[in-house]
């Protein structure tokens, strides 16, 4: 397999697939009817109420309190705990803002199909097992239903960096193996009170990304980590983020089986798992080079796809890692083996991968000395400050990967956006730009216009099985990275106004126009009309 992996891979560069990339005319319905359109948030960075109503920390509580996001907390966030419902403003269009109307309303009045939210684990048991709080369980079920109401189909993560703290404290959380009880056990309630109209479940968000920075850099919850590769309090950089990685992947797998076994037959719905996924070039045309890239893939994306689709970890991460890294049993192997219905990804970027045998012979060595690599960012030809490069090749190229390597799973992309400085402008030309051409990207990727040479290379080329694209995000969020200094949102919220009345963004009117139908040009200049709402607080923003 790793030889066929490997000759695919090469097959990509000699026909250097990004130069395929090309523009396209493109509307709504370019793609399937059944084809969801949508944008998403999650619970600590979005909901607010941080000490209210019964909910108890988790570990991003303890993170931000610590000082370890720029000062920035979610204890009060965008208050969508208490903003997702409000009193409407009769006659006042929420794309016409500033507004006071609920977030769900927005949602509607964008043209959005899909809202992707988390829940908070705290919030819903707030000691992490045991008795459920009411008031969490009456939040859900009155976002969910305002949702279902309005037509929009909700889409949610039981997890997204989150743990409750009191499992954490207790027990160290997804380093202990207990762990996977309580996850599914949590899993159990939110199926039995929420599965009756939520049908599309996705366990665990980006568990690799989770389990890198969480326990090997320690940027993230719950900021563990060892020298030399971070500065934390506790921690081992070189054993806890396959150790945390595996408990994801059982706690996952325990969660579906739990889910096809007592909730699916009956609810008719779909349990998922979701990875952060790059997309790796090799920087040179060095044989070395193009050996380290697929190894790459084969440490961030692999380390969690194979073992979900095939069964297992793969050869290269097994042999670097060697005791470090926990086995599946063969009962485990063949729980977690097809243990989704369909596989979420959060895509941002491309970056060049250089091979660094040094990293290799290190007495010590974590996650990225394993992988042996370095990585480099990939500019594109007009790069801004502060935000990302627009490369959408690599989002068609890391679909058309999934495709050929794994089997063509069902997959919805869960995050995508670009990244912009707060408090400069509502008119995120960038933005626009962004979400055009990786929604471009995906167009070609599903219908399969890579390269006529390829095609007749590969047999039975028929594109990508992607069934959903959700922007990131729908609001300016806290980020865990950037705090409130950059977001990705549609819709700009105002901290300084105690309402934290949101505001359209350029972005919101072009995601609304394409979703009600307009003909967008992946390469055209931005021809909307620009939003010259003024924020009245932040006088910045023109």
């Amino acid at each position: 397999m790793v030889k066929g992996r490997l000759w695919f891979f090469s097959l990509f560069l000699v026909l250097n697939l990004a130069a395929t990339f090309s523009s396209l005319k493109f509307s709504r319905d370019d793609f399937p009817p059944d084809f969801i359109f949508g944008s998403g948030t999650s619970a600590y960075q979005v909901e607010g109420a941080a000490f209210q109503d019964g909910r108890t920390p988790s570990i991003w509580d303890t993170f931000v309190h610590a000082g370890l996001s720029h000062g920035a907390t979610g204890d009060i966030a965008c208050d969508q705990y208490h903003k997702y419902k409000e009193a409407d403003v009769v006659g006042v269009s929420t794309l016409d803002a500033p507004y006071e109307t609920e977030d769900v309303k927005l949602i509607v009045e964008t043209g959005l199909e899909g809202y992707r939210f988390s829940i908070s684990w705290s919030r819903l048991i707030p000691n992490g097992r045991g008795l459920v709080n009411p008031k969490g369980l009456t939040y859900y079920n009155n976002l969910i239903n305002e949702l279902i109401n309005h037509g929009i189909q909700p889409h949610v993560s039981l997890f997204h960096g989150d743990t409750p703290q009191a499992l954490e404290d207790e027990y160290e959380g997804w380093i202990s193996r207990r762990i996977v009880k309580d996850f599914t056990e949590y899993a159990d309630v939110c199926f039995r009170e929420f599965g009756d109209r939520v049908l599309y479940w996705s366990t665990i968000n980006q568990g690799n990304i989770f389990a890198l920075g969480g326990y090997d850099t320690g940027i993230a919850p719950p900021h563990r980590c060892s020298p030399p590769f971070g500065n934390c309090p506790k921690g081992n950089s070189s054993t806890e983020p396959y150790i945390a990685g595996h408990h994801i992947l059982l706690a996952h797998a325990s969660a579906a089986k739990l889910y096809r076994e007592k909730y699916q037959e009956k609810q008719h719905g779909f349990v998922g798992a979701n990875v952060y996924a790059y997309w790796f070039v090799p920087l040179t045309n060095k044989t070395e080079d193009t050996i380290a890239t697929q190894r790459a893939l084969d440490f961030f994306l692999g380390w969690f796809v194979d073992a979900l689709v095939f069964g297992d970890y793969p050869d290269i991460v097994k042999k670097r890692a060697g005791t470090r890294i926990p086995y599946f049993t063969e009962d485990e192997a063949k729980q977690v083996k097809g243990s989704f219905d369909f596989i979420g990804i959060n895509h941002y970027s491309s970056m060049y991968i250089k091979n660094n045998p040094m990293k290799q012979i290190m007495d010590n060595r974590n996650f990225g000395a394993d992988a042996a690599v370095d990585m480099i960012d990939i500019t594109d030809d007009d790069p801004v400050p502060d935000e990302l490069p627009v490369l959408p090749w690599g989002l068609q190229q890391l679909l058309e990967y999934f495709k050929q390597v794994f089997r063509n799973p069902p997959i919805y992309i869960h995050e995508n956006g670009q990244k912009t400085k707060r408090n400069t402008t509502l008119n995120d030309t960038g933005r626009v730009k962004y979400l055009k051409g990786y929604i471009g990207a995906l167009l070609n990727a599903m219908r399969g216009s890579i390269s006529g040479v390829l095609s007749e290379l590969i047999n039975e080329w028929n594109g990508s099985n992607a069934k959903g694209y959700f922007s990131w995000s729908f609001l300016d969020v806290l980020e865990l990275l950037f705090g409130w200094e950059s977001g990705y949102g549609l819709y700009y919220v105002d901290l300084d106004d105690p309402d934290l009345k949101r505001y359209p963004k350029l972005s919101a009117h072009w995601y609304s126009g394409f979703l009600k139908g307009d003909d967008i040009h992946s390469d055209e200049a931005i021809g909307i009309q620009k939003n010259k709402t003024p924020v009245p607080s932040v006088r910045s923003i023109q």
